[in-house]
């Protein structure tokens, strides 16, 4: 099983590792700081032993990488891995963005379904089954997500069940979100954000969130 430090500390940005098994270009590390994409936020970007990371895949517990065919690694060999850190972190803020919309908006409309969600280094998106445009109430929905973010608190991130892998989020006194992907320590990291709807088809709606300033960790 991979070791997900990113977990642990999603603020580290290099790791000093040693692969566990190679299969061709597939590569698996006894630790990783290289988040796999999962849960709609998307891979890190980064390199391990200086080769770029191609794919980053779940398997399992474990998490295997593509390299070039020709990297030449071999099971027992000491590598280093980095990590693109600015994209990463524009990923966090955008992600727990996403994740204080859709439960605001959870909030404010009974019984919505989300339908899917993506996690980009350049903006989030959710996707709801909604029968009506959510254009009217996105003033509302932003003020609220707004509010939380500008509140600046503190963010909890732990196990549910380690065995398993599961992981949540947690705001105090104010929810707590089953989420296996890497957070921010405290809400105000986010920053200014912007909503906007996007048609997608009849009864459908989607919420696209965007960053207004850069962040600094």
């Amino acid at each position: 099983m991979t070791r997900k430090l990113f977990w642990t500390d999603p603020y580290q940005t290099t790791l000093a590792t040693t692969v566990a098994w190679v299969d061709g270009a597939q590569v698996w590390l006894q630790d990783t700081i290289f988040y796999a994409f999962s849960g709609g936020q998307e891979s890190d970007a980064g390199t391990v032993a200086a080769w770029p990371v191609l794919q980053a895949q779940t398997q399992g517990l474990d998490i295997v990488y593509t390299l070039p065919a020709e990297h030449g690694l071999q099971a027992g060999v000491a590598v280093q891995v980095e990590i693109d850190w600015p994209r990463r972190y524009r990923l966090m803020r955008l992600h727990f963005a996403a994740e204080l919309t859709l439960e605001t908006i959870y909030r404010d409309f009974a019984g919505v379904e989300k339908i899917g969600a993506h996690i980009a280094a350049d903006k989030a998106r959710i996707d709801f089954a909604l029968p009506e445009p959510i254009t009217p109430h996105l003033p509302a929905i932003l003020a609220k997500v707004q509010g939380l973010i500008d509140a600046d608190s503190a963010i909890i991130s732990a196990f549910a069940d380690e065995a398993q892998q599961r992981r949540y989020w947690e705001v105090a006194g104010y929810c707590q979100v089953p989420c296996g992907g890497t957070h921010l320590r405290r809400t105000a990291e986010v920053g200014r954000i912007a909503l906007k709807r996007k048609n997608i088809g009849k009864g459908k709606e989607r919420v696209e969130i965007t960053l207004l300033e850069d962040g600094a960790c």
